[in-house]
């Protein structure tokens, strides 16, 4: 006759758990394990529109914290942090600074982050960019607006205005970046590219471009034309809106900039490098 099972109890310590397996046969299960699948199956059935905010971060953390209710630390991380954005748009630090959130954790939220990043930038693949300005802007705004310096990215563009790659290549300060025309163009040749979008945020949040802005746009037009690259904008992104400069009329038409062309080879003869706030 079996020996009668021991009453279950909750593991303190891995030692306890191995020894109920060794007593019962049988491995424990979390306590939690009930409202974690009750999460993922509500998730499965109505994807995040089942779930708040809580329970989205909380359902990700399962992932990274085993064996613990993760509820609490959610709602903390939220009330901290303050939204979903800004949950994956803090640095690893200041995630790790939160109650409850280990490097594991860390590590997830902002995989996520750069995976969806790397989604969006998939999405431009084998496809004409001035046809998709949304996809462009989506990815844009995905990969630059909740960064808490200056960043200067540039899409390096085909013939047939198919994305090549993009770059982050100038990081500055929180309210100015060092661009250099000369850089850009060289990078550009590098990539092969026929034509660029450059790209940089504002982290205030504000897109409103400022007098630098437009004299770096005008340098890079000219300097583009020398090497005959067009430059079909710049975009500057803010926390929930954009700025185009293509679309305030910053940059001339094809047709009309070639008349300049002369002007421009003298313009990058006598500015090597251009090292204005952006």
């Amino acid at each position: 006759m079996n020996a009668p099972l021991p009453t279950p109890f909750l593991c303190k310590s891995k030692t306890s758990c191995l020894i109920l397996i060794m007593e019962t046969g049988k491995a424990m299960t979390s306590p939690h394990a009930g409202h974690r699948k009750r999460l993922r199956d509500r998730f499965q059935k109505n994807g995040l529109e089942g779930l708040h905010d809580y329970e989205f971060i909380e359902l990700l953390l399962t992932y990274a914290i085993p064996r613990r209710d993760v509820k609490p630390v959610a709602k903390t991380l939220l009330e901290r942090l303050g939204s979903i954005k800004s949950v994956f748009d803090a640095s690893f630090d200041e995630l790790i600074a939160c109650p409850g959130i280990g490097e594991r954790s860390a590590v997830l939220i902002k995989l996520l982050k750069e995976g969806s990043t790397l989604y969006l930038k998939s999405r431009l693949k084998n496809k004409e960019l001035l046809g998709s300005p949304q996809d462009v802007l989506n990815f844009c705004h995905h990969a630059l607006s909740g960064e808490k310096n200056e960043q200067f990215m540039v899409i390096y563009l085909s013939a047939k205005n198919e994305l090549i790659e993009t770059e982050i290549l100038e990081e500055g300060t929180v309210n100015q970046t060092a661009v250099y025309p000369r850089k850009v163009m060289v990078s550009a040749l590098r990539h092969n590219a026929s034509a660029l979008i450059v790209v940089h945020n504002h982290p205030s949040g504000d897109p409103s471009p400022s007098q630098a802005d437009r004299r770096l746009t005008e340098a890079l037009e000219r300097a583009a034309l020398t090497i005959d690259i067009v430059v079909h904008d710049h975009i500057i992104i803010g926390r929930n809106t954009h700025f185009s400069g293509r679309e305030n009329g910053w940059l001339k038409e094809r047709c009309s900039a070639i008349n300049h062309l002369a002007d421009g080879k003298d313009y990058l003869k006598d500015n090597d490098f251009f090292n204005d706030a952006c």
